[in-house]
């Protein structure tokens, strides 16, 4: 393998196979060791850490690491209505991560509520059904394709059905 210097991202580089590791550029090198790790792992392993029963109603969203202002946070969003079940449980998700990571990876964590999906998604009246269906049959009728058009055709009738 032959080495070179002078290059923009790297002081050396190999020419040959590289990892993935050494291919990327700084400042991306820099984020993954702040963040990157503690929130993929926690990511990976939420099941583990949050238990069967908070794993259904909750899931991390974020991490904010510790600096001169702030301690490291862990962001949480729980379904509206669970939030005092997460709270009680608090202290042993804290300790399950801090164990899992073999340091004091966390120090606080905030949790942040919404809605569940399915009172996202309701149904929408039957009349509201037929005048959306309207306006788009007409753009319907202008595909040649008829294996397109048939398909389309089958994609609103599932739309209907919920």
């Amino acid at each position: 393998m032959q080495f070179k210097n002078n290059t923009k991202q790297r002081f050396k580089t190999i020419q040959g196979l590289r990892s993935f590791k050494d291919t990327l550029p700084k400042n991306i090198k820099k984020i993954i060791k702040k963040r990157g790790h503690i929130f993929s792992e926690t990511l990976n392993n939420w099941k583990y850490i949050a238990g069967d029963k908070l794993f259904q109603i909750c899931y991390p969203k974020s991490f904010k690491n510790s600096n001169t202002f702030g301690v490291s946070t862990l962001l949480i969003m729980v379904k509206r209505g669970h939030e005092i079940d997460l709270e009680y449980s608090k202290k042993e998700i804290m300790d399950k991560m801090n164990s899992f990571f073999g340091y004091a990876a966390v120090e606080k964590l905030k949790f942040i509520s919404f809605d569940d999906d399915q009172t996202k998604f309701k149904k929408i009246n039957d009349n509201e059904n037929h005048v959306t269906n309207n306006k788009y049959t007409d753009r319907l009728d202008d595909i040649k394709n008829d294996k397109i058009k048939k398909s389309l055709l089958e994609l609103t009738k599932l739309f209907k059905q919920r």
